[in-house]
């Protein structure tokens, strides 16, 4: 194993096999980032999302995605340009994978590509121990999916952030209030149908845990877009309230901590989940 996973091996607590593959992957994606940056990827796009929450402001869960948006509206960006500078920085820290764009079978303002590799070769070489990859199929694939929105609501704001490992590379991104909107929207919008997000809800307390505003006028953007609400439509506070009240009126708590779970050591904390604790912490909300 490299000197540099080694190293980035140890900010992990690791007790079973899924706690090893979830450090495996949450460094997997810490290369891609630095892989983007080489790249020149930030020069037009911004890092947001639970991903971006966890490495750069402290979020407690796992997340499985790494998710982008250009920050001006370029329907002609082309996200494929960037694999080859990508996989030859992957591969320089020893990571045998494949970049591939999935290809739209719509209309979308979403490019989205997988990063794949053999989770038991990866195992492997991350963990040098035979035992701990024999209960790993030879044919499991290790996946990491980003997407990038080519069609970004306006008024976000970004702040630029840098990281050591695996090599110092530096990273645009949204800042807290910003993903304070784009979370607030995910927990409107987000067409939850038989699997609902818990994880949206986790998030959405651990942006009012900590005292986040909420960038208003891109929040506004985001609905509007998603055609939530309507032109004359203020977006004030007091809205914003009111449509978070009727959300969690509307949702099935069981279902939403069983999504959670998974992702984080603490479960304990979601015992206290329901629509009077949601509508309650929702009193403190700011905007700004």
């Amino acid at each position: 194993m490299s000197e540099v996973l080694e190293q980035m091996l140890k900010g992990y607590q690791v007790e079973n096999i899924y706690d090893r593959k979830n450090a495996m992957k949450e460094i997997m994606q810490e290369i891609v980032l630095c892989g983007l940056s080489r790249a020149g990827f930030f020069k037009e796009a911004a890092f947001y999302g639970g991903t971006a929450l966890r490495i750069f402001y402290g979020l407690d869960r796992f997340s499985e995605d790494l998710d982008f948006s250009l920050m001006t509206v370029n329907p002609e960006f082309e996200l494929a340009a960037y694999f080859p500078m990508l996989e030859k920085e992957v591969r320089s820290f020893g990571l045998n994978v494949t970049i591939q764009e999935k290809k739209k079978t719509k209309e979308s303002n979403i490019r989205s590509a997988f990063l794949k590799g053999n989770t038991k070769e990866h195992l492997l070489l991350f963990y040098p121990n035979e035992q701990i990859a024999g209960g790993i199929t030879n044919n499991e694939v290790v996946k990491i999916k980003f997407e990038v929105d080519v069609n970004p609501p306006k008024y976000a704001t970004f702040e630029h952030k840098y990281r050591l490992l695996p090599a110092p590379y530096e990273v645009n991104l949204y800042d807290m209030p910003s993903l304070f909107a784009g979370k607030i929207h995910a927990v409107l919008c987000r067409a939850w149908q038989s699997r609902i997000k818990g994880r949206d809800l986790y998030d959405y307390v651990f942006y009012l845990t900590r005292g986040t505003s909420v960038n208003q006028k891109h929040l506004r953007e985001r609905l509007l877009q998603s055609g939530f609400i309507v032109q004359e439509s203020a977006c004030s506070l007091e809205e914003i309230k009111t449509m978070l009240s009727e959300r969690f009126d509307s949702i099935d708590y069981a279902q939403a901590k069983l999504d959670a779970e998974p992702f984080i050591r603490d479960t304990s904390s979601l015992d206290i989940w329901c629509a009077d604790f949601f509508k309650q912490i929702t009193e403190g909300l700011t905007v700004c």
